[in-house]
C-alpha cells in the first residue's frame, strides 16, 4: 500500500470512528430525551385526568370519558387506568389497549411515587397523586409512534450521513494528500533515474524549509560523498595495478630469458617455467584490474555516440588474433528485408571493444578447435542482436546462475589460465549500455552467447 493510500484510509477511519461514536451519541441522547419528554407528557396526561375526575366527580361518567376521547392530547394505543386509595378503580378510559398491572404495581406507587416501565412497545407509567380528597394512584401508556419514527428517520439520515461523509473525506483527503506528496513523487523519480555512473548528477534545490527540499539537500551530500569514495577507489586500483603491472613484466621477461639459456637442469627448469605460468596468470589479473578501472572511468557521465557494431567485432577480432594466432572467427550478418542496413548501435566503442574482445577471447580459450561463430541479426524492432558460439564443453546450470559473478570460473577453466574477471566485465559494460547478455547451449556442446543492443 502505498503512503498516500495509508494516510487516506487511516484519516478515513480515524474520522468514521470519530463521527460514529459521535453519530452513537446523538442517537442515544435523542432517544433519552424523547423517552423523558413523552414520559413527562404521559405524567401531565395522567394529572390532568385525575383533576378532571376529581373537579367534575358529580357529572356522569359517560360525559367525562367523551371528554377524554376527545382530548386533543390522546396518544396512539393510550389507556389511562385510575385508583382510589383503597385501591379500586374509579376511572377506565375508552379504547381496546389494556394494560398489564398487578396490585403489587399499586402498592409501589404508594412507596415509590412513580415508576416507569416498557410494556409491549409502549411506555407505561405509573404515578402517585395526593389531593385534600386522598390519594390517587394512575397508570397510564402509549404508543409514542410521531416521536419513534423522528427517531428511525434520525438513525437512518445519520447513517446515510455518516457514509456520504466518509466517502468526501477519503476523496478530498487522498487529493489533498497525493497534491502535498506529489514533490515527494518527482524526488523518487528523479533519484530512480540516477545511476552509479550519474553521481555527479545532482538534484534541484530551493531555498524552502520544508521537508522535501531537507531530504534533496541530504540525498545532494550523500551522492558528494559516495562520488568522492568511488573516485578514490577507482584511483587507487588504477595506480596499484599499475605498479604491480610494471614488476610482473621485468619478472616474465627475466624468467622466458632464463628458460631459453641451456644451463638448468630439466627439474629447475620445470620450476622456472611453473613460476612464469604464475606470473603470466597474476598479470592477467592485473590486466583485468586495469580494464575494470577503465571502464569505471570511462562509464562516468560519458555521453554515448552511434558506433558500427560490425567494426567493433572486427577490431576485437584483430585484438584476440594478436594474443591466439590460431583463432578464426566466421562471421555473418542477417537483416530483414525491410529494414534499413544501418548496423549502429549507441554506445562507448572503447568499451564494446573490450566487452566482445573478452568474449572472443573466451570462446577462443574454451573451444575444442580455436574456432568462433559470429552472427549479427537486425530485425524490425530495431535491435542489434549478436550471437557469438563456440564447440566446447557447456557450462552446468548451476554454474550459469553464477556466471557473470567476478572471479567465477567453471569446471571447463580447470586448464585454463585465467582471473574469472573477464564476463563480469563483459556484464558491467553491457549493463551500462542498457544491454542485455544471455547464455544457452546445445546438445552437440556448442556454447552461444547472445548480446542484444538497442538501436
Amino acid at each position: 500500500m502505498t503512503l498516500k493510500r495509508k494516510i487516506s484510509v487511516n484519516i478515513a477511519i480515524a474520522f468514521s470512528i470519530i463521527f460514529g461514536l459521535a453519530s452513537v451519541f446523538i442517537y442515544i441522547r435523542f432517544s433519552t430525551f424523547r423517552l423523558e419528554e413523552f414520559n413527562e407528557r404521559l405524567e401531565e396526561k395522567a394529572l390532568n385526568t385525575t383533576k378532571l375526575i376529581l373537579d367534575v366527580k358529580k357529572i356522569d361518567k359517560k360525559l367525562i370519558k367523551l371528554i377524554d376521547e376527545n382530548s386533543i392530547n390522546t396518544y396512539y394505543n393510550e389507556k389511562t387506568l385510575i385508583f382510589n386509595d383503597d385501591f379500586k378503580l374509579i376511572y377506565s378510559s375508552v379504547g381496546d389497549a389494556q394494560i398489564n398491572w398487578t396490585l403489587d404495581d399499586l402498592k409501589k406507587l404508594s412507596v415509590v411515587k412513580s415508576f416507569f416501565r416498557i410494556d409491549k412497545e409502549r411506555d407505561l407509567v405509573g404515578i402517585h397523586f395526593s389531593f385534600e380528597q386522598g390519594n390517587y394512584y394512575v397508570l397510564i401508556t402509549a404508543e409514542d409512534r410521531y416521536g419513534k419514527s423522528k427517531l428511525e428517520y434520525l438513525l437512518v439520515s445519520l447513517i446515510f450521513t455518516f457514509i456520504i461523509s466518509l466517502l468526501v473525506v477519503w476523496f478530498f483527503t487522498y487529493i489533498f494528500i497525493k497534491k502535498q506528496l506529489n514533490p515527494l513523487d518527482v524526488f523518487q523519480q528523479k533519484i530512480t533515474s540516477i545511476s552509479a555512473h550519474e553521481l555527479n548528477e545532482h538534484l534541484d534545490e530551493n531555498n524552502s524549509n520544508d521537508e522535501i527540499n531537507l531530504l534533496t539537500k541530504a540525498f545532494n551530500q550523500m551522492l558528494t560523498r559516495l562520488e568522492k569514495s568511488f573516485a578514490t577507489q577507482k584511483e587507487f586500483t588504477s595506480n596499484a595495478s599499475h605498479e604491480l603491472f610494471t614488476p610482473l613484466t621485468r619478472i616474465s621477461m627475466q624468467l622466458e630469458n632464463s628458460i631459453k639459456s641451456e644451463q638448468h637442469s630439466e627439474t629447475t627448469l620445470n620450476y622456472l617455467k611453473s613460476i612464469n605460468n604464475d606470473v603470466h596468470q597474476m598479470a592477467d589479473l592485473i590486466n583485468s584490474l586495469l580494464l575494470l578501472a577503465k571502464v569505471n572511468k570511462e562509464t562516468s557521465g560519458k555521453k554515448f555516440k552511434k558506433v558500427r557494431i560490425d567494426e567493433i567485432i572486427f577490431d576485437a577480432n584483430e585484438q584476440v588474433k594478436k594474443l591466439y594466432p590460431n583463432f578464426q572467427l566466421n562471421f555473418e550478418i542477417i537483416i530483414d528485408d525491410d529494414v534499413e542496413h544501418s548496423m549502429e548501435v549507441s554506445g562507448s566503442k572503447s568499451l564494446l571493444k573490450i566487452a566482445f574482445t573478452n568474449l572472443l577471447k573466451n570462446a577462443s580459450l574454451y573451444s575444442t578447435d580455436s574456432k568462433a561463430n559470429v552472427t549479427i541479426t537486425q530485425s524490425k524492432s530495431s535491435a542489434v542482436s549478436v550471437s557469438i558460439s563456440n564447440s566446447g564443453k557447456i557450462i552446468s546450470e548451476e554454474e550459469q546462475a553464477k556466471i557473470f559473478e567476478p572471479f567465477m570460473r567453471g569446471e571447463n577453466s580447470v586448464k585454463v589460465q585465467g582471473s574469472g574477471l573477464g564476463l563480469s566485465i563483459v556484464k558491467r559494460i553491457l549493463d551500462y549500455h542498457n544491454a542485455t547478455i544471455s547464455y544457452h547451449s546445445k546438445i552437440d556442446n556448442t556454447n552461444i552467447f547472445e548480446v542484444i543492443l538497442s538501436n
